[in-house]
């Protein structure tokens, strides 16, 4: 086994924590050597609440990714989302010495450098540097100018902040395991890298990544990104109404989801009823399964037409000829996939990870684990280009040789890239934070109910 070529990447989220050990095989796809999953602790929408619970529950995750591969993690990819995110686009051009020169790497990368001096507001971090095109002398929507010659180019960027506090936070539940972050990553970035095709990057495609804690979106056109989003609640928000709805402990509330729930009501259903057991002292219950459809259908509308509403607001409602795609865990609630498609009257379909790994195929048809699998093949590209040493850079060394590695855990240099929420500067920012405002408010006190 060519140890060089192993990555290893844990998702990070707010119901859930997915360990993955991989590699690249011979035919280009990804062998799955190692996978860990456990509940998530001390996590709310994407953020930090409790370090010692994520911390162990990073340490579940990763104890059975590596027994499973036999190999010790000492660096990972990590996904990184929340409500601190933000992105904006930046325009910035260069005059060059002479128009008959032909553009080089060189002059592209220093651009990019540049744009690390952008101003953010206070406490941020960049997490990714996205270029989306370039002008050369007036001639507007170049993927790459490297060999075109001009007197001026322009490159047009999508960047993405986050708070540094709540990346340290994330970095800090990860190193106290011995795990050094070799790259923060943006999750929704890392699904659509797990989910999507070119050709639906290239005919414009919406994803709509449903976690627990928040849903993220990243829409792409003419192959690249173009816009991002972070809504302040997911499936977690769904599980609070049907607490409350039906009275019942919180267990039992997804419990029911996940079994019995549906995102459309049925006239069937009024003669189902579901038996819950009671707890201390309290009595059985029986919950019509209509009645639990509604509360579901209810919740998800809000977060449909929120959805429905920052594509329209990010002008690009008639570029997104492959619809929208939609993954994560909340993704397999049935019936979703049709809600979506009667409330958007866009073509819709479930994003699963399955087209980026050889093998475990019980992993790769899970929509929940698709940001951990597009982690871990971004991470293996980024190796590829960089074509790191194993000595210095590896992602896991086996067990049995970790003795003679601890001298090596400190090398190599961190990156530090990813995150997401990104809402556009502008108008198109300040329409969402409005839209949001109220609900958000509403959300956070039903749901710290629960916490």
């Amino acid at each position: 086994m060519d140890e060089n070529k192993i990555v290893a990447a844990i998702d990070v989220g707010t119901t859930k924590i997915v360990a993955l050990i991989g590699r690249k095989n011979e035919h280009g796809s990804i062998d799955i050597l190692g996978y860990g999953r456990t509940e998530s602790r001390g996590m709310k929408r994407g953020a930090v609440l409790n370090i010692e619970e994520v911390t162990t529950s990073i340490a579940s995750a990763v104890s059975q990714a590596e027994a499973e591969a036999n190999m010790k993690i000492t660096e990972a990819y990590i996904g990184i989302a929340g409500q601190h995110i933000r992105s904006q686009c930046f325009n910035q051009p260069v005059n060059r010495n002479s128009a008959n020169d032909a553009i080089s790497q060189a002059e592209v990368d220093a651009l990019t450098n540049q744009m690390r001096e952008v101003p953010r507001e206070m406490g941020e971090e960049i997490l990714h540097i996205l270029p989306q095109s370039y002008t050369v002398d007036n001639v507007s929507d170049i993927k790459n100018p490297v060999g075109i010659s001009g007197k001026q180019f322009i490159g047009n960027f999508h960047i993405v902040f986050g708070k540094t506090a709540a990346a340290n936070n994330l970095r800090s539940c990860v190193e106290k395991n011995g795990i050094k972050v070799k790259g923060l990553i943006l999750e929704p970035l890392a699904s659509s890298t797990a989910v999507l095709t070119e050709d639906d990057k290239d005919l414009g495609v919406a994803l709509v990544d449903i976690g627990g804690g928040t849903t993220d979106i990243a829409i792409f056109c003419n192959g690249r990104i173009c816009y991002t989003a972070v809504i302040p609640c997911g499936g977690n928000i769904v599980t609070s109404d049907i607490k409350q709805g039906c009275k019942i402990i919180e267990k039992d509330a997804e419990d029911l989801k996940i079994q019995y729930g549906s995102a459309i009501e049925t006239e069937k259903m009024k003669l189902q009823m579901v038996s819950i057991p009671g707890h201390n002292g309290m009595k059985p219950k029986e919950i019509s399964v209509y009645n639990l459809a509604r509360f579901i259908r209810a919740r998800m509308e809000e977060i449909i037409a929120t959805v429905a509403q920052i594509i329209e607001v990010s002008g690009t409602k008639n570029k997104l000829g492959a619809g929208i795609v939609i993954t994560g865990g909340g993704s397999s609630l049935k019936n979703l996939r049709q809600l979506f498609a009667l409330r958007t009257g866009m073509e819709i379909r479930i994003g699963l990870p399955n087209k980026r790994v050889d093998n475990q195929e019980m992993i790769t048809n899970l929509p929940s684990n698709a940001t951990a699998i597009g982690l871990m093949t971004m991470g293996i590209e980024e190796m590829k280009i960089k074509e790191l040493s194993f000595e210095k850079n590896s992602s896991a060394t086996r067990i049995s040789d970790k003795k003679d590695e601890t001298d090596d855990k400190t090398s190599g240099n961190t990156q530090e890239e990813a995150a997401k929420e990104p809402e556009k500067g502008g108008k198109a920012g300040e329409k969402i934070k409005k839209m949001w405002g109220k609900f958000t408010n509403w959300a956070t006190v039903i749901d710290d109910e629960n916490v």
